[in-house]
C-alpha cells in the first residue's frame, strides 16, 4: 500500500480518524485509531520499551492493524492502528 502524510490536529489524547479519498474515480474510506500508550502503563514492566511496545500490539484489538509507530518521549509513545477491511 502506498503512504500520503496528511496533518491532523496537534496529538493530546486518543484519535478516531476517517479518511475517504478517491482513486482513479473510485471512492474507498479508511479508519484509523491513534493511541497514546503512556511507558509506566506497560502490561509487563520493562526497561526494554521495546518489549514493551511488541506486548500492547500483541494485546491490542484484533480488528485493528498496526500502522505507524510515532516518536516516544520520556512519558509515552504514540502509536496509529489501521482498521481491517473486511
Amino acid at each position: 500500500m502506498s503512504i500520503i502524510g496528511i496533518e491532523i490536529p496537534r496529538l493530546e489524547e486518543d484519535q478516531d480518524i476517517s479518511v475517504e479519498v478517491k482513486i482513479n474515480g473510485i471512492k474507498k474510506q479508511y479508519s484509523y485509531r491513534v493511541e497514546i500508550f503512556y511507558w509506566e502503563e506497560c502490561p509487563f514492566p520493562t526497561e526494554d520499551r521495546v518489549e514493551c511496545i511488541k506486548n500492547l500490539v500483541a494485546s491490542y484489538d484484533q480488528e485493528w492493524d498496526l500502522a505507524h509507530i510515532g516518536i516516544p518521549t520520556d512519558e509515552y509513545i504514540p502509536i496509529t492502528f489501521r482498521k481491517k477491511r473486511k
